[in-house]
């Protein structure tokens, strides 16, 4: 059997993953939790083949952070990321820590299930970027840009924060924020941060 553990704050949607993980898939789970500052420790328990990690969990535990770590104690683990939140920078990201795949939630259950083997056969599977809508004609925001914007409102809007944050001065920081403003064609940095934010499009807190 391959041991999988399940990782959401959501007890339904562990539910759902449990049906399809079962042992008539080949799958036995080994673990259902709802936040992802107990993977590490599961992982060392339970010793599982496959973890799909929820990007936000309870109590504001951050399961690409428990990617993180558990792609350094445990790097023979396969990991899926999943989340049900349009955020555009969740994929980007666990594609940098080493994730073997990302799901949107809106695939269904069924689709765990074949990612999973797909990435027990050795593949890597990550949906199309999304990019940030700006005016027609206009080039999409860069990935250095969208990282300046993730960790200008992770931090507050600080420009002097952002700067440190990336090691780069504050000059540099005021400049990639000027180009997304002039980009998607606001008046102000504000009014970006606003639109960015209440589309949802980063969510500054995972």
């Amino acid at each position: 059997m391959i041991k999988i553990l399940i990782v959401d704050d959501h007890e339904s949607m562990r539910d759902l993953l449990a049906i399809e993980f079962c042992s008539e898939n080949g799958f036995e789970v080994v673990g259902s939790i709802g936040n992802a500052s107990d993977t590490e420790v599961f992982c060392l328990k339970k010793q599982p083949d496959v973890v799909i990690l929820d990007v936000c969990t309870e109590d504001g535990a951050s399961g690409l952070d428990a990617a993180t770590k558990i792609r350094a104690k445990y790097p023979e683990i396969k990991i899926i990321v999943t989340t049900g939140f349009g955020e555009i920078t969740y994929a980007s990201r666990a594609k940098e820590i080493g994730v073997h795949a990302f799901v949107y939630k809106i695939k269904g259950a069924a689709y765990y299930l074949e990612v999973a083997k797909r990435i027990l056969n050795g593949e890597f599977i990550f949906p199309e970027p999304k990019t940030i809508p700006v005016p027609q004609g206009e080039a999409p925001f860069t990935d250095r840009e969208m990282e300046v914007l993730r960790i200008m409102l992770f931090r507050s809007m600080s420009y002097k924060n952002t700067a440190e944050e990336l090691f780069i001065n504050e000059k540099t920081v005021r400049r990639h924020m000027e180009n997304m403003r002039l980009k998607a064609g606001f008046s102000t940095t504000m009014e970006l941060l606003v639109y960015v934010l209440s589309n949802g499009w980063i969510n500054p807190h995972f």
